[in-house]
């Protein structure tokens, strides 16, 4: 079939499932990054592991180029940094710019799931296992940063993925600044200042309502103390994060997933994951969260990885005329 007819992903399964590695021309030259080669002492797929921290195709965070490699524009604690990321015969080999440049590189090893266990998870579905089989690299990601996972997850909050990719796109572009290094059209999104900053009409072209703009507006005036979850545990990590009005357990689920590669974070309170889980175990698409954890109670601490892995092996239920409607509150 064409892939014009193919059906269009949601956010859940592009959030869970398989980024797409490209290959072929070689990337543009540039001034001299600080540089570090690791090999990993287990299999590695960059795309499923990273795959999660993209937030739509245009996000200008996140690049995946024709030779391989993986690129991210992240605000660490040392300042802005880019770091690019490609697998070569086992060896992951690393480059990175800006002030954030050494930071990104001592953590490369924890960003690519040096801290994750897999063989602490124990399939127990037939498809949970075959998936498993055929997907050795995955790995879960840790990024020790909560507000560019946080943010994001916010402005996600009961729209659809198009808007919420939209708003993220316009407003990092709009009041971030250049990423650092040889990259062109990739930007580091907003400093918590910043983000305080910037005017409500800029939110309203945006698409971003009232609600999500004030959500984030509470979380960067404590960005600090937002920041310190990325160390905690992750049920201590969410339990800070939810004590933001306007941030509940599905938001703080989709942050801590990523910041502190939770492995049991698993995301209540979705539009989708419930029936896909519900479809894949059971052959009910029409779960509910209620049912979707019951389901996954065999997998008890390890929950965000069966929900990934399920995820991952395209057993989703057909798709059926959209339940949330598009709203465009620029257009108000």
């Amino acid at each position: 079939m064409s892939s014009r007819f193919a059906p269009r992903p949601t956010r859940t399964t592009v959030r869970g499932g398989e980024t797409a590695m490209p290959s072929g021309v070689p990337r543009q030259s540039a001034a001299p990054p600080l540089t570090r080669s690791w090999q990993p002492p287990f299999p590695l797929d960059l795309g499923a592991t990273l795959g999660p921290l993209r937030r739509g195709p245009g996000d200008p965070t996140f690049r995946m180029t024709p030779d391989g490699s993986v690129w991210r524009a992240s605000r660490t604690p040392e300042g802005p940094g880019t770091l690019r990321v490609a697998l070569r015969s086992g060896t992951v080999e690393a480059e990175a710019w800006g002030p954030g440049a050494a930071w990104f590189l001592d953590r490369l090893p924890t960003l690519l799931g040096e801290s994750d266990d897999p063989a602490a998870f124990e399939p127990r579905h037939r498809l949970v296992a075959a998936t498993a089989r055929r997907r050795p690299g995955l790995r879960l990601v840790r990024t020790g940063l909560i507000l560019e996972s946080l943010i994001p997850s916010i402005l996600e909050q009961k729209i659809t993925a198009d808007e919420a990719y939209r708003a993220w796109r316009l407003l990092v572009r709009g009041h971030g600044e250049p990423a650092p290094g040889p990259t062109p059209r990739m930007y580091v999104m907003p400093d918590p200042r910043t983000w305080s900053l910037i005017p409500s009409w800029e939110w309203h072209k945006a698409g971003v309502d009232n609600k999500r703009a004030s959500t984030i507006l509470r979380a960067v005036k404590v960005a600090r103390r937002m920041e310190e979850a990325s160390t905690m545990e992750p049920l201590q990590a969410q339990a800070r994060l939810e004590l933001i009005p306007g941030i509940g357990p599905w938001t703080s689920a989709e942050t801590v997933q990523r910041s502190n590669g939770a492995p049991d974070a698993v995301t209540v309170g979705d539009l989708h994951l419930p029936g896909i889980i519900g479809h894949a175990l059971a052959d009910d698409r029409d779960a509910d969260d209620e049912t979707m954890l019951r389901l996954l109670t065999p997998y008890e601490g390890q929950r965000h990885r069966a929900a990934r892995l399920i995820l991952l092996s395209g057993h989703t239920p057909p798709r059926r005329a959209p339940r949330m409607r598009k709203t465009d509150i620029a257009l108000l």
